[in-house]
C-alpha cells in the first residue's frame, strides 16, 4: 500500500503545508481516536510536544479531533518523545502523541503516534489510519454527551525526571563530573539540567533558551560545534548533545572530539556483556552503522543484527529477538530495560555510569574501534523514481560488486524528505569516495540534483 501521509517516523512536512496542516492534525486525532476507542472505559490521550511555534496550532487541532472522536486529553506541554512513551503506559493512555520534526529546522513539524504499551504503531496501524484519514471521517465523531475533555497537566514532567535518574545504577552518582549539556532549544529544555543537576552532576547548559523558531538552530546534536566550544570554555569532563526532541544524542568527550551512536552502542554493549546483562549477544542497528562497529563485536563474540533504518525497525527486531541494546549511527539508542524508544538522556546516563565506575575518561570509554571510511551523500529529485531507471541500476550493481570483499554499499530513499541518500563505506578511502561521486553523479543525471 502506497504511504500518502507517514513517513519512516510518523507523519511529517513543513508546517501550514500537507500534510502538516490544522486541518489534517485533526483528522488524525479523528481517525486514531477511532481506532483506540475500545470498550466502555473513559478513553484518555496524552499529547507532548516539542518547542517549535507550530506545536501550538498543532497542538490544539489534534485536541479538537480527539475530543470529537470522545476521547479525554493530557496535554503535557514540551516535554522529550521518550517522555511520551513512557507516560503514556504510566497514565494508562490509549494513545500517546508527540508532536515533533525531531532534528529538523523549526519551520518543520511532525506527528508521532505510540500505542498503549508506549511502542510506536505498527506498519498495519498506521495503514488503517490513511484508510480512515481518506475516508468520510466525520462519520466516526462521538455522540454530544460523550466529547472528551482536555486539561493541561505540566506537572508529570517531574515523573519522567524521576524515571530518568532511577536508570543510573543505585551504586553510582554523578558528584565531581563537570557535564555539558546543549538542549538543543528543544524539549529537554526543563528536564535534562534538573536530572543531571539531582544525580550530583556541576551542569553547565546551554540551547535552553528556547523562543519557537531557535529549535536545532546551531545547536543539538546535529551542530555541536556550539557545544565543542562551551565544553573548552568551562573545561567539562564531557559534552551531551541532545536533538529537539531528546530522543537523540551525540557525545563530546573530554578532548572535544565527537562520539556518535555507533561509539555508543560498542561502549554499553561491552560495558553490558561484561556485566552479563546484555541480551541476544549483541545488538541490533541499521544499514548505516559502521562496518567498523560490526568487527569490533564480532572481536568480541558478540553479534551485529541490521535493519533497514528508523529506529522503530530497531525496536521492532529488538523486541522479535529479545535483545536489549540497539540503535542508530546518528544517536538514537534504544536501551529497552529502561524504556520503548530512544532517549538519549538515558543513554548518556548508561556512558556516565561507565566513566564514574572505571575511573576512565570519556575519550577512553568511548571511542572502543576505528570506523572504517565512509561517505554520505544527498540527492535531491522532483519526482520519478530515480532508483528504478536502469542505467542507475547497472551502475549500482557495479559499485556493489566492487565493494563486495573489503565494504558495503546502501543506497535508499529518504523516508521524511525528497532525497536518495547514498552509503559507501571500505576500507580504501579513495575508493570509497569515487564510487559515491559516480553513483550521486549518475543517479543525479536522471531526474534530480546533488544535495
Amino acid at each position: 500500500m502506497t504511504r500518502r501521509y507517514f513517513g519512516t517516523d510518523g507523519i511529517r512536512g513543513q508546517s501550514n503545508k500537507f500534510p502538516m496542516t490544522p486541518d489534517l492534525a485533526m483528522r488524525v486525532g479523528i481517525a486514531v481516536g477511532t481506532i483506540f476507542r475500545r470498550g466502555h472505559h473513559r478513553h484518555r490521550v496524552v499529547i507532548g510536544k516539542d518547542t517549535r511555534l507550530s506545536g501550538y496550532m498543532l497542538e490544539n487541532a489534534l485536541v479538537a479531533g480527539f475530543t470529537a472522536a470522545g476521547l479525554d486529553v493530557f496535554l503535557l506541554g514540551p516535554i522529550p518523545t521518550p517522555a511520551v512513551a513512557m507516560l503514556t503506559r504510566s497514565l494508562r493512555a490509549d494513545i500517546g502523541v508527540m508532536i515533533s520534526a525531531s532534528h529538523n529546522p523549526f519551520a518543520d513539524n511532525g506527528i508521532k503516534l505510540f500505542g498503549p504499551d508506549g511502542y510506536k504503531l505498527s506498519d498495519e496501524i498506521e495503514q488503517q489510519i490513511e484508510a480512515l484519514l481518506d475516508d468520510d471521517i466525520y462519520a466516526q465523531l462521538a455522540p454530544a454527551h460523550e466529547i472528551g475533555r482536555a486539561k493541561r497537566v505540566e506537572g508529570d514532567i517531574y515523573r519522567y525526571i524521576e524515571f530518568v535518574k532511577r536508570t543510573l545504577p543505585r551504586d553510582v552518582t554523578l558528584h565531581g563530573l563537570r557535564v555539558a549539556i546543549d538542549c538543543a532549544n528543544g524539549a529537554a529544555y526543563k528536564v535534562a539540567p534538573a536530572a543531571l543537576w539531582e544525580l550530583g552532576a556541576e551542569v553547565v547548559t546551554i540551547g535552553n533558551t528556547p523562543n519557537g523558531t531557535n529549535i536545532n538552530l546551531d545547536c543539538g546534536s546535529t551542530h555541536p560545534a556550539a557545544l565543542q566550544k562551551k565544553l573548552h570554555e568551562v573545561r567539562a569532563d564531557i559534552g551531551i548533545a541532545l536533538d529537539g526532541d531528546a530522543d537523540r544524542v551525540i557525545i563530546v568527550d573530554e578532548n572535544g572530539t565527537i562520539v556518535d551512536g555507533d561509539q555508543l552502542m560498542a561502549a554499553i554493549a561491552e560495558t553490558w556483556a561484561q556485566d552479563q546483562i546484555l541480551k541476544g549477544d549483541g545488538i541490533v542497528a541499521t544499514v548505516m552503522s559502521n562496518l567498523g562497529l560490526e568487527r569490533f563485536l564480532s572481536d568480541k563474540g558478540l553479534t551485529l543484527a541490521r535493519t533497514k533504518v528508523g529506529d522503530r525497525y530497531v525496536v521492532e527486531h529488538m523486541r522479535q529477538h529479545n535483545f536489549n541494546v540497539g540503535g542508530e549511527q546518528s544517536g538514537h539508542i534504544v536501551l529497552s530495560d529502561f524504556g520503548t524508544t530512544g532517549d538519549g538522556l538515558v543513554a548518556a546516563l548508561q556512558i556516565l555510569a561507565c566513566v564514574k565506575r572505571t575511573g576512565k575518561t570519556v575519550s577512553e570509554i568511548c571511542h572502543r574501534f576505528e570506523p572504517v571510511p565512509q561517505l554520505l551523500r544527498n540527492v535531491r529529485f522532483s519526482g520519478g523514481k530515480p532508483l528504478e531507471d536502469a542505467t542507475v541500476k547497472q551502475a549500482i550493481a557495479d559499485a556493489e560488486s566492487e565493494l563486495a570483499r573489503n565494504g558495503r554499499l546502501v543506497i535508499r530513499p529518504s523516508g521524511t524528505e525528497p532525497l536518495i541518500r547514498v552509503m559507501a563505506e571500505g576500507d580504501d578511502r579513495e575508493q570509497v569516495e569515487r564510487i559515491v561521486n559516480e553513483l550521486v553523479s549518475v543517479i543525479g543525471s536522471v531526474r534530480s540534483e546533488a544535495a
